[in-house]
Protein backbone atom coordinates (compact mmCIF):
# COMPACT_ATOMS: atom_id res chain seq x y z
CA UNK A 1 0.00 0.00 0.00
CA UNK A 2 2.90 2.18 0.15
CA UNK A 3 3.16 2.74 -3.49
CA UNK A 4 0.19 4.83 -3.14
CA UNK A 5 1.97 7.70 -1.36
CA UNK A 6 2.55 9.36 -4.89
CA UNK A 7 -0.65 9.68 -5.50
CA UNK A 8 -0.98 11.70 -2.24
CA UNK A 9 2.20 14.71 -2.31
CA UNK A 10 -0.14 17.36 -1.49
CA UNK A 11 -0.16 16.28 2.03
CA UNK A 12 3.59 16.80 2.37
CA UNK A 13 4.28 19.22 5.06
CA UNK A 14 0.65 20.03 5.10
CA UNK A 15 -1.42 20.84 8.43
CA UNK A 16 -3.55 17.90 8.28
CA UNK A 17 -6.82 16.34 10.73
CA UNK A 18 -7.55 12.79 10.40
CA UNK A 19 -11.11 11.89 11.41
CA UNK A 20 -10.46 8.94 13.89
CA UNK A 21 -13.33 6.80 14.22
CA UNK A 22 -11.22 4.02 16.00
CA UNK A 23 -12.42 1.57 13.66
CA UNK A 24 -9.98 -0.22 11.17
CA UNK A 25 -9.50 2.37 8.41
CA UNK A 26 -9.09 5.40 10.28
CA UNK A 27 -6.26 3.26 12.45
CA UNK A 28 -5.12 2.39 9.25
CA UNK A 29 -4.92 5.79 7.74
CA UNK A 30 -3.11 7.51 10.93
CA UNK A 31 -0.57 5.48 10.91
CA UNK A 32 -0.03 5.67 7.50
CA UNK A 33 -0.08 9.49 7.36
CA UNK A 34 2.14 9.13 10.61
CA UNK A 35 4.58 6.72 9.05
CA UNK A 36 4.97 7.44 5.08
CA UNK A 37 4.30 11.95 5.67
CA UNK A 38 6.42 14.89 7.09
CA UNK A 39 3.54 17.06 8.09
CA UNK A 40 1.58 18.54 11.15
CA UNK A 41 -0.84 16.07 12.37
CA UNK A 42 -3.96 15.59 14.74
CA UNK A 43 -6.65 13.81 15.33
CA UNK A 44 -10.48 14.49 15.65
CA UNK A 45 -12.99 11.80 16.88
CA UNK A 46 -17.00 12.28 16.39
CA UNK A 47 -18.64 10.82 19.41
CA UNK A 48 -22.60 10.55 18.62
CA UNK A 49 -23.13 8.67 21.78
CA UNK A 50 -25.46 6.00 20.14
CA UNK A 51 -23.58 3.00 21.40
CA UNK A 52 -22.97 2.03 24.90
CA UNK A 53 -19.23 1.81 24.26
CA UNK A 54 -19.03 5.29 22.84
CA UNK A 55 -17.09 6.42 25.72
CA UNK A 56 -14.80 3.18 25.46
CA UNK A 57 -13.99 4.14 21.96
CA UNK A 58 -13.75 7.79 22.09
CA UNK A 59 -10.79 6.64 25.02
CA UNK A 60 -9.26 3.92 22.82
CA UNK A 61 -8.30 7.00 19.89
CA UNK A 62 -7.21 9.37 22.30
CA UNK A 63 -4.59 6.65 23.72
CA UNK A 64 -3.66 5.77 20.30
CA UNK A 65 -3.07 9.15 19.43
CA UNK A 66 -0.52 9.60 22.63
CA UNK A 67 1.34 6.40 21.59
CA UNK A 68 1.68 7.98 18.55
CA UNK A 69 2.63 11.83 19.78
CA UNK A 70 0.06 13.04 17.76
CA UNK A 71 -3.01 15.97 18.72
CA UNK A 72 -5.59 14.77 20.13
CA UNK A 73 -9.30 16.02 20.36
CA UNK A 74 -13.13 14.96 20.75
CA UNK A 75 -16.47 16.32 19.11
CA UNK A 76 -20.04 15.36 20.74
CA UNK A 77 -22.72 14.57 18.94
CA UNK A 78 -26.46 14.66 19.49
CA UNK A 79 -28.81 13.34 17.54
CA UNK A 80 -32.50 14.38 18.15
CA UNK A 81 -34.19 13.36 14.99
CA UNK A 82 -34.06 9.51 15.08
CA UNK A 83 -35.19 8.74 11.76
CA UNK A 84 -33.01 8.57 8.77
CA UNK A 85 -29.98 8.09 11.37
CA UNK A 86 -27.14 7.15 8.70
CA UNK A 87 -27.52 10.15 6.98
CA UNK A 88 -28.52 12.98 9.61
CA UNK A 89 -25.49 11.75 11.54
CA UNK A 90 -23.07 11.41 8.57
CA UNK A 91 -24.30 15.42 7.82
CA UNK A 92 -24.04 16.35 11.64
CA UNK A 93 -20.33 14.72 11.60
CA UNK A 94 -19.13 16.42 8.48
CA UNK A 95 -20.63 19.87 9.93
CA UNK A 96 -18.47 19.51 12.89
CA UNK A 97 -15.57 18.39 11.48
CA UNK A 98 -15.67 21.41 9.11
CA UNK A 99 -16.48 23.59 11.72
CA UNK A 100 -13.24 22.75 13.87
CA UNK A 101 -11.14 23.06 10.94
CA UNK A 102 -8.56 25.83 10.56
CA UNK A 103 -7.61 27.52 7.67
CA UNK A 104 -5.60 25.74 5.20
CA UNK A 105 -5.71 22.69 7.20
CA UNK A 106 -6.82 19.28 5.07
CA UNK A 107 -8.92 16.75 6.69
CA UNK A 108 -8.45 13.23 5.66
CA UNK A 109 -11.11 10.49 6.04
CA UNK A 110 -9.87 6.59 5.07
CA UNK A 111 -12.73 6.19 2.36
CA UNK A 112 -11.97 3.48 0.29
CA UNK A 113 -13.12 2.19 -3.08
CA UNK A 114 -15.81 -0.30 -1.56
CA UNK A 115 -16.93 2.29 -0.03
CA UNK A 116 -17.67 4.50 -2.70
CA UNK A 117 -19.35 1.23 -3.87
CA UNK A 118 -21.81 1.25 -1.20
CA UNK A 119 -22.00 5.37 -1.71
CA UNK A 120 -23.38 5.01 -5.43
CA UNK A 121 -25.20 2.23 -4.81
CA UNK A 122 -27.11 4.05 -1.59
CA UNK A 123 -27.57 7.71 -4.08
CA UNK A 124 -29.08 5.69 -6.98
CA UNK A 125 -31.56 4.10 -4.90
CA UNK A 126 -32.40 6.73 -3.40
CA UNK A 127 -33.10 8.56 -6.51
CA UNK A 128 -30.28 10.84 -6.06
CA UNK A 129 -29.03 13.26 -9.68
CA UNK A 130 -25.62 14.59 -9.99
CA UNK A 131 -23.93 15.37 -6.83
CA UNK A 132 -25.68 12.36 -5.03
CA UNK A 133 -24.15 9.74 -7.84
CA UNK A 134 -20.47 11.56 -7.84
CA UNK A 135 -20.42 9.89 -4.29
CA UNK A 136 -17.36 10.61 -2.95
CA UNK A 137 -14.47 12.81 -4.46
CA UNK A 138 -11.10 11.92 -4.19
CA UNK A 139 -10.52 16.05 -2.87
CA UNK A 140 -13.22 18.80 -2.19
CA UNK A 141 -13.67 22.51 -0.24
CA UNK A 142 -14.44 21.85 2.93
CA UNK A 143 -15.16 25.28 5.66
CA UNK A 144 -11.77 27.01 5.43
CA UNK A 145 -9.53 24.18 4.46
CA UNK A 146 -9.80 21.00 2.13
CA UNK A 147 -11.26 17.38 2.43
CA UNK A 148 -9.04 14.38 0.74
CA UNK A 149 -9.13 11.16 0.88
CA UNK A 150 -6.02 9.18 0.33
CA UNK A 151 -7.41 5.85 0.21
CA UNK A 152 -9.78 6.22 -2.32
CA UNK A 153 -8.50 4.14 -5.26
CA UNK A 154 -7.42 1.32 -2.99
CA UNK A 155 -9.56 -1.62 -1.97
CA UNK A 156 -10.41 -2.85 1.56
CA UNK A 157 -8.14 -5.96 1.52
CA UNK A 158 -5.38 -3.51 1.01
CA UNK A 159 -6.65 -1.42 3.97
CA UNK A 160 -6.76 -4.91 5.82
CA UNK A 161 -3.54 -6.60 4.79
CA UNK A 162 -1.70 -2.80 5.85
CA UNK A 163 -2.96 -3.34 9.34
CA UNK A 164 -2.08 -7.37 9.54
CA UNK A 165 1.67 -6.40 8.06
CA UNK A 166 1.75 -3.74 10.80
CA UNK A 167 0.18 -5.61 13.60
CA UNK A 168 -2.44 -2.85 14.83
CA UNK A 169 -5.00 -2.65 16.77
CA UNK A 170 -8.56 -0.81 16.51
CA UNK A 171 -12.29 -1.18 17.62
CA UNK A 172 -15.69 -3.36 16.05
CA UNK A 173 -18.33 -1.43 16.01
CA UNK A 174 -20.87 -3.36 16.92
CA UNK A 175 -23.75 -1.63 15.04
CA UNK A 176 -21.66 -2.41 11.60
CA UNK A 177 -23.23 -5.83 11.79
CA UNK A 178 -26.55 -4.22 11.82
CA UNK A 179 -28.13 -4.63 8.34
CA UNK A 180 -31.21 -2.46 9.40
CA UNK A 181 -28.80 -0.01 8.22
CA UNK A 182 -29.31 0.22 4.56
CA UNK A 183 -25.41 1.05 4.21
CA UNK A 184 -24.88 -2.70 5.63
CA UNK A 185 -27.64 -4.41 4.11
CA UNK A 186 -25.57 -3.54 0.82
CA UNK A 187 -22.42 -4.13 2.60
CA UNK A 188 -22.99 -7.40 3.95
CA UNK A 189 -25.87 -8.49 1.62
CA UNK A 190 -26.78 -7.19 -2.01
CA UNK A 191 -22.59 -6.14 -3.07
CA UNK A 192 -21.38 -10.06 -2.46
CA UNK A 193 -23.92 -11.18 -4.81
CA UNK A 194 -23.19 -8.91 -6.93
CA UNK A 195 -19.53 -10.08 -7.17
CA UNK A 196 -20.05 -13.13 -7.52
CA UNK A 197 -21.33 -12.19 -11.36
CA UNK A 198 -19.67 -8.81 -11.85
CA UNK A 199 -15.93 -9.61 -10.48
CA UNK A 200 -15.13 -5.85 -10.70
CA UNK A 201 -18.25 -4.33 -8.94
CA UNK A 202 -15.94 -1.93 -6.74
CA UNK A 203 -14.36 -0.50 -9.72
CA UNK A 204 -16.81 -0.20 -11.97
CA UNK A 205 -19.23 1.75 -9.78
CA UNK A 206 -16.27 3.88 -9.01
CA UNK A 207 -15.31 4.64 -12.43
CA UNK A 208 -19.25 5.87 -12.97
CA UNK A 209 -18.78 7.97 -9.74
CA UNK A 210 -15.87 9.67 -11.27
CA UNK A 211 -18.00 9.99 -14.67
CA UNK A 212 -20.30 11.78 -12.39
CA UNK A 213 -17.92 14.01 -10.77
CA UNK A 214 -16.74 15.47 -13.39
CA UNK A 215 -20.31 16.61 -14.51
CA UNK A 216 -20.78 18.11 -11.07
CA UNK A 217 -17.92 20.60 -12.19
CA UNK A 218 -19.33 21.50 -14.93
CA UNK A 219 -22.38 21.87 -13.31
CA UNK A 220 -21.43 23.95 -10.55
CA UNK A 221 -19.05 26.23 -12.75
CA UNK A 222 -22.43 27.03 -14.93
CA UNK A 223 -23.88 27.96 -11.32
CA UNK A 224 -20.83 30.23 -10.60
CA UNK A 225 -20.71 31.87 -14.12
CA UNK A 226 -24.46 32.46 -13.73
CA UNK A 227 -23.85 34.40 -10.16
CA UNK A 228 -21.12 36.44 -11.77
CA UNK A 229 -22.87 37.32 -14.73
CA UNK A 230 -26.09 38.67 -12.74
CA UNK A 231 -23.81 39.80 -9.53
CA UNK A 232 -26.79 37.70 -7.40
CA UNK A 233 -24.96 37.92 -4.60
CA UNK A 234 -24.53 40.56 -2.28
CA UNK A 235 -21.70 41.43 0.49
CA UNK A 236 -24.37 39.68 3.01
CA UNK A 237 -24.40 36.61 1.16
CA UNK A 238 -28.05 37.30 -0.09
CA UNK A 239 -29.34 36.10 -3.53
CA UNK A 240 -31.31 39.27 -5.15
CA UNK A 241 -34.85 37.33 -6.05
CA UNK A 242 -35.33 39.46 -9.20
CA UNK A 243 -31.70 38.97 -11.37
CA UNK A 244 -32.45 35.38 -9.82
CA UNK A 245 -35.59 35.02 -11.64
CA UNK A 246 -34.53 35.59 -14.97
CA UNK A 247 -33.19 32.22 -15.09
CA UNK A 248 -34.87 28.61 -15.98
CA UNK A 249 -35.95 27.06 -13.15
CA UNK A 250 -32.95 24.13 -13.63
CA UNK A 251 -30.59 26.99 -13.40
CA UNK A 252 -32.14 28.86 -10.71
CA UNK A 253 -32.31 25.74 -8.06
CA UNK A 254 -28.76 24.82 -9.52
CA UNK A 255 -28.09 28.44 -8.41
CA UNK A 256 -29.13 28.17 -5.15
CA UNK A 257 -27.55 24.39 -4.55
CA UNK A 258 -24.62 26.00 -5.18
CA UNK A 259 -24.45 28.73 -2.85
CA UNK A 260 -26.18 26.78 0.21
CA UNK A 261 -23.30 24.57 -0.50
CA UNK A 262 -20.77 27.13 -0.61
CA UNK A 263 -21.98 28.00 2.55
CA UNK A 264 -21.26 24.91 3.98
CA UNK A 265 -24.71 24.42 5.08
CA UNK A 266 -26.28 20.88 5.09
CA UNK A 267 -27.73 19.93 1.12
CA UNK A 268 -31.46 20.92 1.58
CA UNK A 269 -34.03 17.12 0.30
CA UNK A 270 -35.90 17.59 -2.91
CA UNK A 271 -39.03 18.70 -0.85
CA UNK A 272 -36.89 21.87 0.75
CA UNK A 273 -35.77 22.77 -2.45
CA UNK A 274 -39.39 22.98 -3.88
CA UNK A 275 -40.32 25.36 -0.36
CA UNK A 276 -37.12 27.42 -1.24
CA UNK A 277 -38.35 27.97 -4.79
CA UNK A 278 -41.43 28.66 -3.83
CA UNK A 279 -40.25 31.52 -1.58
CA UNK A 280 -39.24 33.37 -5.12
CA UNK A 281 -42.91 34.13 -5.69
CA UNK A 282 -44.20 34.43 -1.94
CA UNK A 283 -46.11 37.56 -0.81
CA UNK A 284 -43.49 39.56 1.16
CA UNK A 285 -46.56 40.06 4.19
CA UNK A 286 -46.17 36.60 4.67
CA UNK A 287 -42.86 36.46 5.88
CA UNK A 288 -41.79 33.21 3.83
CA UNK A 289 -39.15 31.01 5.18
CA UNK A 290 -37.67 27.78 5.03
CA UNK A 291 -36.26 25.79 6.98
CA UNK A 292 -34.34 22.59 7.40
CA UNK A 293 -32.50 21.54 10.32
CA UNK A 294 -30.30 24.14 12.00
CA UNK A 295 -30.91 26.25 8.58
CA UNK A 296 -33.40 29.26 7.66
CA UNK A 297 -33.60 30.69 4.24
CA UNK A 298 -36.10 33.41 4.15
CA UNK A 299 -37.53 35.91 1.84
CA UNK A 300 -37.15 40.26 2.35
CA UNK A 301 -37.30 42.71 0.42
CA UNK A 302 -36.59 40.89 -2.90
CA UNK A 303 -33.75 39.05 -1.36
CA UNK A 304 -33.01 35.39 0.02
CA UNK A 305 -31.18 35.54 2.82
CA UNK A 306 -29.42 32.05 4.27
CA UNK A 307 -29.30 31.74 7.89
CA UNK A 308 -27.56 29.45 9.99
CA UNK A 309 -29.01 29.48 13.71
CA UNK A 310 -25.94 27.20 14.73
CA UNK A 311 -23.12 30.27 14.20
CA UNK A 312 -22.49 31.86 17.36
CA UNK A 313 -22.40 35.34 17.75
CA UNK A 314 -19.51 36.36 18.78
CA UNK A 315 -18.72 40.30 20.67
CA UNK A 316 -15.78 40.92 18.78
CA UNK A 317 -17.53 41.02 15.72
CA UNK A 318 -18.86 44.47 16.89
CA UNK A 319 -16.64 47.53 16.48
CA UNK A 320 -18.67 50.00 18.85
CA UNK A 321 -18.86 46.88 21.19
CA UNK A 322 -14.67 47.10 21.46
CA UNK A 323 -14.66 50.67 21.86
CA UNK A 324 -16.98 50.61 24.46
CA UNK A 325 -16.82 47.45 26.42
CA UNK A 326 -13.95 48.77 29.28
CA UNK A 327 -16.01 51.66 30.28
CA UNK A 328 -17.35 52.10 33.40
CA UNK A 329 -20.83 50.85 34.27
CA UNK A 330 -21.40 49.51 30.40
CA UNK A 331 -24.12 47.26 30.19
CA UNK A 332 -25.50 45.69 26.93
CA UNK A 333 -29.50 45.81 26.73
CA UNK A 334 -32.22 44.82 23.50
CA UNK A 335 -34.71 46.94 21.51
CA UNK A 336 -38.10 47.99 23.95
CA UNK A 337 -41.08 48.34 22.04
CA UNK A 338 -42.03 51.83 21.26
CA UNK A 339 -38.66 53.21 21.70
CA UNK A 340 -36.78 56.26 20.35
CA UNK A 341 -33.22 56.90 19.33
CA UNK A 342 -31.50 59.76 18.24
CA UNK A 343 -28.19 58.74 15.88
CA UNK A 344 -24.77 61.06 16.44
CA UNK A 345 -25.39 61.41 12.71
CA UNK A 346 -28.85 63.23 13.20
CA UNK A 347 -30.66 66.51 15.24
CA UNK A 348 -33.39 64.63 16.64
CA UNK A 349 -34.52 61.34 17.67
CA UNK A 350 -36.11 58.88 15.10
CA UNK A 351 -38.24 55.53 15.98
CA UNK A 352 -35.75 52.95 16.42
CA UNK A 353 -38.22 50.60 14.18
CA UNK A 354 -37.55 53.12 11.36
CA UNK A 355 -33.92 53.35 12.09
CA UNK A 356 -34.20 50.12 11.67
CA UNK A 357 -36.14 49.70 8.62
CA UNK A 358 -33.89 52.65 7.22
CA UNK A 359 -30.58 50.44 7.63
CA UNK A 360 -32.74 47.31 5.84
CA UNK A 361 -31.78 45.44 9.11
CA UNK A 362 -34.50 42.04 8.37
CA UNK A 363 -37.55 41.94 10.42
CA UNK A 364 -36.13 38.63 12.40
CA UNK A 365 -32.93 39.81 13.30
CA UNK A 366 -34.07 43.43 14.88
CA UNK A 367 -35.12 42.25 18.48
CA UNK A 368 -31.32 40.65 18.67
CA UNK A 369 -29.46 43.46 18.16
CA UNK A 370 -27.33 44.44 21.10
CA UNK A 371 -27.22 48.25 22.28
CA UNK A 372 -24.09 49.29 24.32
CA UNK A 373 -25.08 51.48 27.52
CA UNK A 374 -22.72 53.42 29.74
CA UNK A 375 -24.59 54.69 32.71
CA UNK A 376 -27.75 54.00 31.54
CA UNK A 377 -27.18 56.50 28.29
CA UNK A 378 -27.27 54.64 25.32
CA UNK A 379 -24.15 55.13 23.38
CA UNK A 380 -24.28 52.53 20.19
CA UNK A 381 -26.53 49.92 18.92
CA UNK A 382 -25.12 47.00 16.94
CA UNK A 383 -24.79 47.30 13.08
CA UNK A 384 -26.42 50.94 13.42
CA UNK A 385 -23.88 52.91 15.23
CA UNK A 386 -23.35 55.64 17.71
CA UNK A 387 -26.14 57.81 19.39
CA UNK A 388 -25.80 61.27 20.40
CA UNK A 389 -25.31 61.40 24.59
CA UNK A 390 -28.84 63.26 24.55
CA UNK A 391 -30.69 59.89 23.58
Amino acid sequence: MENIKSENLLLENKNIVVALSGGMDSVVLLHYLKTNFNLNLRAVHCNHHLSGYCDDWDKFCSDLCESLNVEYSSIDIFLENMTNLEEIARKKRYHSLSSVLKKDEILCTAHHMDDQSETILLQLLRGSGVAGLSSMPKERPLGKGLHFRPFLNLTKSQVIEYAAKHKLQWIEDDSNVNIDFRRNFLRLEIIPKLSSVYKSVASSLSRSARHQSKALKLIRDLALIDINEKNLVDIHNCIDIKRLSEFDEYRIINIIRYHINSLNFLSPSEKVMEQITRLLVAKEDANPLTCWGSFEIRRYQDKLYFIDNNLDKKDSTCPFYEKLKLLPNFSIRYRADGQRVKLSSKSHSQSLKKVLQEAYIPPWERNKLRMYYVDDQLRAMERIGEMSESN
